[in-house]
């Protein structure tokens, strides 16, 4: 960050919402960019007066209070003041000026701002898979772009920047408002449960839709040339140049100044999709935290539902059987109710498939053996019991298991040392090894792959980095069980 003097100024433009009479104030620059708004840009004391008269806060209002309100946001940089001469006739009316008031750049800014934080809490960030595939396509255009018109780069590069920025402010306003106290409370309602599935489906979509363009994006980068982006950011600066600011024309502009703000929004926006080597991209972090919120809205949504069943009222449940009962036709289908209800009273027999010794029809019940069927009651308190086991000591075997697992680790590093040639290990000079030495440079490989340095530390300590094939060389890994086509990959120990 570069401290500089438009950093430390005052920005006395805000005085008016702070100040003693910020209750006048404020009203008067609404009513002017209101009429902003509706392309009226000039209006007379008179015209404020007339719309503020009699209002709230405004009951003992006179002209020369309003005059004067005026001359103090004159003062302050918020509105300009132009004589206006059209229709002066006499001297008199030429001393007593008559003025058109206009609302300064700054003021228009600040009542946006205004505005905008009055209507925080109705507006509120969404998640627009949109977005996400318009930067894809922008970036994938960045080449032929580049070979444009400077108006046709400027263009594009404007939306581009205004497509990254809704997507940034978005997701941040979003994702914040599953941390806001409010939010928690309207999670534990009830009615959270409807909604929950489906703001899950929402947050699963985008992510599915991140995740898909993000990559996309990522290898678009880097396979852009230096050339390629120096040549873009140069034309969206002979671009900005071509337009004429008539609020500006009094001022030179900064050439280097503009270049540096150009380059640091495009190494913002590679940074967002790419991250560094000391840390983690924004999309890493989007999707581990609207991971974590779909954890949450689960989590929740489970425990609503888990004290709904412990607060059930058993009085509604004895009404409904109540109900049952009395629906019975006889007094045999009351009793089947109740056995289902209650359980079985006076047990004659039971049916089921036990395991008979002999299938002969002429069988005694007597002569048969037995059968033991367990009856678990049917109540809600009922849990089974379980054994009590007492802890034994396995120091001996542990120990043994840890000389085992070190043996394992030895027998695998003189086994790896015999394919170490000059500090490296190439997969398409190796002669036939085994099947779990395969195994343990494969894992490396997969491990080292979705590193941004492509190192990682092996179990021995030692520094690994996975070295690409050149023009995408392809080889022959050969095992005691078979064959493995592969890419011509080098482990360099560092």
């Amino acid at each position: 960050m570069e401290i500089n003097e438009k950093l430390t100024k005052k920005i006395v433009e805000t005085s008016y919402l702070t100040a003693e009479n910020a209750k006048r104030y404020r009203p008067i620059l609404r009513y002017f960019f209101e009429q902003y708004e509706n392309i009226n840009y000039m209006l007379y004391k008179e015209d404020v007066f007339n719309e503020l008269q009699g209002k709230e806060n405004f009951e003992k209002y006179t002209i020369e209070m309003c005059e004067s309100d005026l001359d103090s946001l004159v003062n302050w940089g918020n509105l300009t003041a132009l004589q206006d001469t059209n229709n002066v006739t006499t001297v008199e009316e030429f001393k007593h000026r008559k003025f058109r008031y206009q609302l300064s750049e700054y003021a228009v800014e600040i009542e946006r701002m205004v505005v905008k934080l009055e209507n925080l809490h109705i507006e509120g960030g969404s998640l627009e898979p949109k977005l996400i595939e318009r930067i894809k396509e922008a970036i994938k255009d960045t080449n032929k772009v580049s070979m444009q018109s400077e108006a046709e780069v400027h263009s594009w590069w404007e939306n581009l920047n205004n497509d990254f920025k809704r997507l940034n402010q978005d997701y941040q306003d979003y994702i914040k408002t599953f941390y806001n106290v409010k939010m928690e409370e309207v999670a534990k309602s009830k009615q959270f449960i409807l909604y929950k599935n489906d703001l899950v489906k929402y947050l699963r979509e985008f992510i599915k839709a991140l995740q898909e363009n993000s990559y996309v994006i990522e290898e678009a980068i880097k396979r852009l040339e230096p050339q390629t982006q120096e040549r873009m950011l140069e034309k969206v600066y002979l671009g900005q140049k071509r337009i004429v600011r008539i609020d500006k024309l009094d001022e030179e502009i900064n050439e280097q100044e503009l270049k540096n703000r150009n380059r640091e929004k495009w190494e913002n926006i590679k940074k967002w999709f790419m991250g560094t080597s000391t840390k983690n991209s924004e999309v890493e972090k989007i999707n581990e935290k609207t991971t974590e919120i779909i954890r949450k809205i689960t989590r929740i949504a489970n425990q609503i539902a888990e004290s709904r069943g412990n607060v059930s009222s058993k009085k509604a449940e004895y009404k409904k059987i109540c109900e049952m009962f009395c629906k019975t036709e006889s007094m045999e289908e009351a009793h089947k109710l109740s056995c289902l209800v209650f359980g079985m009273f006076n047990t004659r027999h039971t049916k089921g498939n036990y395991v008979r010794e002999t299938d002969s029809i002429n069988s005694s019940l007597l002569e048969e053996t037995s059968n033991e069927l367990e009856i678990k009651p049917r109540i809600r308190e009922y849990r089974e019991k379980q054994q009590k086991v007492s802890i034994q000591d396995k120091t001996v075997e542990k120990q043994k298991q840890i000389e085992r697992y070190l043996k394992q680790l030895e027998e695998e590093r003189k086994e790896i040392e015999k394919y170490i040639k000059d500090g490296k290990i190439e997969i398409k000079n190796l002669p036939e090894i085994k099947s779990t030495f395969r195994k343990t440079l494969l894992k490396w490989i997969s491990k080292a792959g979705v590193m941004k340095s492509k190192q990682i530390i092996i179990e021995d300590g030692r520094k690994i980095q996975l070295i690409y094939p050149e023009n995408d060389e392809k080889c022959i890994l050969k095992c005691e069980d078979g064959e493995l086509e592969m890419p011509a990959f080098i482990l360099q120990f560092v």
